[in-house]
């Protein structure tokens, strides 16, 4: 490596614009290439996200639809193929801190536990909830459910 061949890494400089307002010979003197009179040619300007110009934006053209209900509860699905992978490691009681450690849900979640995949081995499930296909296949094989 020698003093001459260093240059800047590519991206991090940029070629200096026009200086704009700095005289006629500039070219970009009378006006600073910003037109002639409205609230574009004077400081301090600038749009709302979304302005069109004075047409109506999109986002008032498009009819409002649907709604978020705040009332909502939402359940992180645990499926029964993921219970019995625990099992095959030795878990047979499951409660929210075994599937947290598991990384099956994060730290807040409330569980449901869904009928998806087979369980061949009695567990014990502590949950939030449960569907009823899932609560009759536990159950069927001898494991036993309880809510929080």
């Amino acid at each position: 490596m020698k003093l001459h061949t260093l240059k800047p890494a590519s991206g991090s400089t940029h070629k200096e614009g026009k200086r704009v307002g700095r005289g006629e010979g500039s070219g970009k003197g009378g006006t600073a290439a910003r037109g002639h009179k409205g609230a574009g040619s004077r400081s301090g300007y600038s749009t709302k996200r979304g302005f069109e110009g004075g047409q109506m934006p999109l986002y008032r053209r498009i009819p409002k639809f649907g709604f978020k209900n705040m009332n909502r509860v939402a359940y992180s699905p645990i499926n029964l193929d993921k219970l019995q992978e625990l099992a095959d490691r030795g878990i047979t009681k499951i409660d929210a801190e075994v599937l947290k450690l598991n990384g099956l849900i994060g730290k807040r979640d409330l569980v449901k536990i869904l009928a998806r995949g087979e369980i061949k081995v009695a567990m014990e499930i502590k949950a939030d909830k449960f569907s009823t296909a899932a609560q009759k296949a536990i159950e069927a094989v001898g494991g036993s459910i309880s809510s929080n």
